[in-house]
């Protein structure tokens, strides 16, 4: 026999300027269950969970905690009847301790406006994490934890206000390996205990790790609803996109002649505390792929090519000549999409348009003065070829989806025309519609000559695009592996 709903969504429906953006969406989650939310960007995701947690009124529809209708005015209604989220960005004061954050604006007290009991929020912040399994010490300021550690502070805050539902929007997206896992055995912690999840994530394979169903937006509908168990990943994916849509992240082998001049050279590179006699080389045409696992040195190794570390000894060249700095980087047609879009990758309270402008300003100044229509024109050509989905080029890079940002960060190097473009885990925090799109542009950039080096943690995507992978290990290159060669994704792994 099931598990009873804790939470039931039924028919909701919300529009905006008269653009609906949900149609009779429907949502369902058991008590002590991980229920997967999915959907392309645009899909309606965020909208349902934000009517969810009282930011946004829905305009029809029901909303039922244990079978009893609510309406949540304010996100604090919504906390009182037992619904957090942890969002993708955490909410946490830096220079506060632990106990601190999780009970800030509620500390306990002596009486009405006397003094803070500190002692009595360790007490309880530390219960808390002890109930958890996790071994945090409550009274280290929150600056001095690992990522992994913050996400669990996090959790903690929520449950010290008696949530019994979590949200958990992309909760992966900054963790490595080893904190992921220990999320993971949280998650089934919090099962156990009778805690309701909705996990929204892109990457594709933790839906089928750790959730027991799953529900697909696209459009605004509900269009598939499914046990984990038994559903595969192309019904998934054709969930999501429509039959047919996700052949983009398939290994295609390309045709193509390799000159014999490389555009990069690495020549025994090192950087102390991060790699060390790092050697490859990356030709016109090619798509490099960086393997390793996250600390491996993959980004420093990409940093140092761009010119933002300097290297301790070893060399690198462009096209036969010497990099030596950022600038003579940028100037050798070296082009490089961070890691972090929205800390490195953009100005987010500017517009697409600045966005795409900043690093070609020569190109679109005239003395003093910046042709901001010439910007226009060619923010809008790329809006149109990456396919990014926007009112126009005045939008504010903060108020577009990840995969969208992630589009603005690769047009503004693009329009340089690189000779060599680093991607840096550029499908990050992205629906597979977006990922599907950024690896055609990349196939596309190639095919023209573009040399191209691509660092992700995801082994599908090295699978799918590269044509040669070098594998870093501690900071050291350990093997060179032809993507012809490899038959299984076992196979990188190992």
């Amino acid at each position: 026999m099931s598990s009873p709903n804790i939470l039931e969504m039924r028919g909701i429906d919300k529009a905006f300027s008269g653009i609906r953006v949900l149609k009779r969406a429907n949502f369902e989650l058991r008590s002590g269950e991980v229920h997967a939310l999915m959907g392309g960007n645009g899909a309606g995701k965020s909208t349902l969970m934000k009517i969810l947690t009282g930011v946004y009124a829905k305009d029809g529809g029901d909303v039922l905690i244990e079978g009893e209708e609510t309406h949540f005015a304010t996100p604090n209604d919504a906390e009182r009847a037992g619904i957090a989220m942890i969002f993708q960005e955490f909410s946490l004061v830096p220079t506060l301790t632990v106990a601190e954050n999780m009970f800030l604006n509620r500390e306990p007290r002596a009486g009405r406006g006397a003094f803070v009991r500190d002692a009595e929020a360790r007490r309880r912040a530390q219960a808390i994490m002890t109930d958890l399994g996790e071994n945090i010490d409550v009274r280290t300021p929150v600056e001095q934890l690992s990522v992994g550690m913050c996400q669990m502070v996090e959790i903690a805050k929520a449950l010290s206000k008696n949530a019994r539902i979590l949200v958990m929007d992309e909760p992966t997206s900054s963790l490595s390996t080893e904190e992921t896992t220990t999320l993971f055995k949280l998650m089934e912690r919090l099962k156990a205990n009778g805690i309701s999840i909705v996990y929204i994530s892109h990457r594709m394979a933790e839906i089928f790790a750790v959730c027991d169903r799953v529900t697909v937006l696209r459009d605004g509908e509900s269009v598939l609803t499914e046990d984990c168990r038994g559903l595969t990943m192309q019904r998934l994916v054709d969930a999501m996109l429509g039959a047919g849509a996700g052949a983009a992240l398939e290994w295609q082998p390309r045709h193509h002649e390799l000159g014999s001049k490389p555009m990069l050279q690495v020549e025994d590179i090192s950087l102390k505390g991060h790699f060390e006699q790092v050697s490859f080389e990356v030709f016109p045409g090619e798509i490099v792929g960086l393997a390793g696992l996250m600390g491996a040195g993959r980004t420093e190794i990409a940093e140092t090519i761009f010119g933002i570390r300097r290297a301790d000894s070893g060399r690198v060249l462009m096209d036969g000549a010497p990099v030596v700095g950022n600038e003579s980087a940028i100037e050798a047609g070296v082009s490089l999409v961070p890691e972090n879009r929205r800390t490195q990758g953009l100005v987010l309270d500017h517009s697409l348009r600045d966005n795409v402008m900043l690093p070609n300003l020569k190109a679109f100044t005239n003395g003093l003065f910046v042709n901001d229509s010439a910007g226009a024109k060619t923010a809008d050509e790329f809006i149109k070829s990456l396919r990014i989905k926007t009112d126009g080029p005045g939008s504010i890079a903060r108020l577009l989806s990840g995969g969208n940002q992630q589009k603005i960060v690769l047009a503004k190097w693009l329009a340089r025309n690189p000779k060599l473009l680093i991607l840096d885990e550029p499908t990050i925090g992205v629906d597979i519609g977006s990922k599907s799109d950024i690896v055609e542009i990349v196939r596309r950039l190639a095919a023209k000559g573009t040399a191209v080096l691509v660092i992700s943690s995801e082994f599908e995507e090295l699978l799918a695009l590269s044509d040669r992978l070098i594998v870093i290990h501690d900071g050291r290159l350990i093997n060179e592996l032809d993507r012809r060669a490899i038959d299984s994704e076992e196979v990188l792994h190992h």
